[in-house]
């Protein structure tokens, strides 16, 4: 299988960032980054803009680029290269509505991610781009 170009998108907005709740695979049940496929003839701000109305009813513009993770399935299923971007949200006060293929969206504090059943090595991201202090304290 060929890896496929996905996007994400790091919303933050008065110490909270938003989440959404994959309703299927990969990952499904577990909060992560709203998100996804490019499509073919997408630019990656448009996907990043297109992927979050999907998936939380929200408007965004795309800041920049963040950084970006890979997700490969061990049995071969999928192998997606993910661009991070930091967007903000058109309207502020707008409130999250899960949508195609999330179950749940809202804004989670900061402070408590790390508390949430995240997709895997998210926080870590989070920490090491800068988003998130580092919180945990690491045994030598």
């Amino acid at each position: 299988m060929l890896p496929e170009v996905a996007v994400g998108a790091v919303v933050v907005q008065a110490g909270r960032l938003l989440l959404i709740r994959r309703a299927t695979p990969p990952a499904a049940g577990r909060w992560s980054l709203p998100g996804g496929r490019v499509q073919a003839g997408e630019t990656l701000h448009e996907a990043v803009v297109r992927e979050v109305a999907e998936e939380t009813g929200l408007e965004v513009v795309v800041d920049g680029f963040l950084g970006w993770v890979e997700r490969i399935d061990p049995g071969g299923a999928y192998h997606y290269v993910i661009l991070d971007f930091t967007a903000a949200p058109s309207d502020p006060a707008a409130d999250p509505k899960p949508s195609t293929d999330a179950d749940r969206a809202q804004w989670v504090a900061l402070d408590a991610l790390d508390g949430v059943d995240l997709v895997d090595d998210l926080l870590e991201f989070l920490e090491d781009t800068g988003v998130l202090e580092r919180t945990r304290t690491f045994e030598l």
